[in-house]
């Protein structure tokens, strides 16, 4: 089984669980027959994982880094909750009583605030269950393919070719195509260390067998990836960069 399969049927029983207890303990005073309450929370929550699933990664990524935290823990449940909230009127109207349009606002704030703490709450778990990273005593491919491991069944073979910051994300970038993780770029280059590469930018790991060519632009350098994606070289690191031999 691939993790990626194995990581969709534990989200699936999460959500069928939740649906279970939300059913059993009649949260928010749901009335109706059993079969019908149980399928309105099975719709609800796994409304509200497929829309996570999409809009934590966007949020947690590179266009809002520069937003504080809270922020972004706001936005994300702000947008998570539009499609739970509609899930939870059409299911009212599906009984025949639907919702005022006076009451939604308030249904959305409920939402709002439940999505608040989820968000939160998954944000810590994904930080906890970071794997501590230090300095690597194993050698070159076994360093990488150590790294690899962490990425879905189909990138272990892969070849690592740099690994670049989208905010507490990593993007990591291989002979097979592009994988996020949540992991910081500082420790992903201490796991990293004496496999081959080095940082080329706060934001940018580089392998060196995966240079291409050096593309010079207004004094700006970077480095090309075989998938043609470029890696910034900035002044803080054109001197290891040119230490490597790559400039």
């Amino acid at each position: 089984m691939t993790s990626q399969l194995r990581s969709l049927l534990q989200n699936a029983a999460i959500v069928v669980v939740l649906a279970g207890a939300f059913t059993w303990f009649g949260i928010y005073g749901v009335t109706g027959p059993l079969w019908l309450r149980f399928s309105m929370w099975l719709i609800t929550i796994g409304t509200g994982t497929a829309s996570a699933a999409f809009i934590i990664p966007f949020i947690f990524g590179t266009r809002f880094e520069r937003w504080p935290l809270p922020v972004r823990i706001a936005a994300g449940a702000a947008l998570i909750a539009v499609p739970v909230t509609l899930s939870l009127y059409a299911y009212s109207a599906v009984l025949g009583g639907a919702m005022s349009f006076g009451a939604v606002p308030v249904q959305y704030l409920y939402v709002f605030a439940v999505c608040v703490v989820m968000v939160v709450g998954g944000y810590v778990l994904s930080l906890a269950s970071q794997k501590p990273a230090g300095s690597s005593d194993l050698t070159a491919p076994d360093a990488a393919r150590a790294f690899l491991a962490r990425l879905p069944l189909k990138f272990r073979q892969a070849e690592l070719h740099a690994v670049s910051s989208e905010d507490h994300y990593l993007r990591v970038h291989t002979s097979l195509g592009e994988e996020l993780i949540l992991m910081r770029l500082a420790d992903a280059v201490r796991e990293l260390d004496g496999s081959g590469g080095l940082q080329v930018h706060r934001s940018w790991w580089v392998a060196k067998a995966a240079v291409r060519d050096v593309k010079r632009q207004g004094g700006k350098v970077s480095l090309v990836l075989p998938s043609g994606k470029e890696a910034p070289v900035s002044r803080t690191f054109t001197a290891e960069v040119k230490a490597a031999g790559l400039l």
